[in-house]
């Protein structure tokens, strides 16, 4: 494959992040639970990710868990939180700024993995660069979150509604939802981190990524009954599944290529060139599905003000990760 098919390729996983938090909302919507939304994606993820695993011949490398450290068997642990995180966020906040949260969070989280070296990550020396980006993506996301709010702020006709599971509009602003968004980010990071300790032990990437995958669906499996004993979520519903578009159900197909995609694109032009690409088309991919209202989004006036925060956002992954 020659260099532009694997830019593009970096780009195009990194769009599949902000298609797979847009699209579930649609299983939200259909099972009426965030949680139950989020453990038949993953479940969908583990199921594509094992027929590839047979399909490529490494399944047997399973055989090789018992002779691992057990924490490199926990990367698996940050997609519960970071898909449920986005079927929350998104129609309270949009995607725009849902998306740059979680930006926020990656860039920030992967500045402390490399300037503290933690969980096996090469210690990196603090940069200019790394300043710089680091603050163009601080101010990115403040100019996106005041341009939203004063956007919010203005009177407009009540929006129509898109979905049963789609909150009244919350103030952007509340800090609870930013630090979800933020934490979300971060935890992605550390899940690359975890799950390359883990590669290193089986040498078989897809594998890998079947292992992930299936830690989250026990978590969010888990998560699910301890909310539905609480009653503080309902029973997820199978039957509306039946009107929900097809689409719908390409959550777990975007996660699962985004994580094999990501493993397969690092040997190839590095961890920095994929992060940084990765999260420019996350950003790009949001702002269109903003603009245009896809996947039954509300629409969101790309305004000035969330332009200039979305190049700060972009300039500063590059700093940040090509430094």
């Amino acid at each position: 494959m020659d260099v532009v098919a694997l830019l593009a390729a970096g780009l195009f996983i990194g769009c599949l992040l902000a298609v797979q938090a847009s699209v579930n909302l649609q299983l939200s919507n259909a099972v009426k639970t965030p949680y139950g939304a989020s453990t038949l994606q993953l479940t969908v993820a583990t199921v594509l990710l094992a027929v590839l695993a047979v399909a490529v011949g490494t399944i047997g490398a399973v055989q090789l868990i018992g002779d691992v450290e057990w924490w490199h068997l926990l990367g698996g642990l940050a997609s519960p939180l970071y898909i449920t995180s986005g079927i929350l966020l998104f129609p309270r906040l949009g995607a725009l700024t849902a998306v740059g949260l979680f930006v926020t969070g990656q860039m920030f989280a992967s500045l402390a993995l490399d300037l503290f070296g933690l969980i096996g990550v090469a210690r990196q020396p603090l940069t200019i660069g790394m300043v710089l980006g680091a603050l163009a993506v601080l101010a990115g996301i403040t100019v996106i979150i005041r341009g939203q709010q004063a956007a919010a702020a203005k009177p407009k006709p009540a929006p129509q509604s898109v979905g049963a599971m789609h909150k009244p509009a919350v103030p952007v602003g509340h800090v609870g939802w930013i630090l979800l968004g933020l934490i979300a980010g971060a935890v992605l990071p550390i899940q690359g981190a975890v799950n390359a300790k883990l590669r290193q032990d089986l040498q078989a990437p897809i594998t890998v990524a079947m292992i992930s995958f299936i830690v989250a669906t026990l978590t969010i499996v888990v998560v699910l009954a301890l909310m539905r004993a609480s009653r503080r979520t309902p029973a997820p519903q199978l039957r509306p599944l039946k009107r929900m578009p097809w689409w719908g159900w390409l959550g777990g197909a975007c996660a699962a290529t985004y994580v094999t995609g990501t493993f397969l694109l690092i040997p190839e032009i590095g961890a920095a060139t994929t992060v940084a690409l990765a999260v420019t088309g996350q950003q790009a991919a949001s702002a269109l599905i903003d603009g245009f209202g896809w996947f039954r989004m509300p629409k969101r006036t790309l305004t000035p003000p969330r332009l200039i925060g979305l190049s700060l956002l972009i300039v500063g992954s590059i700093l940040v990760q090509l430094a």
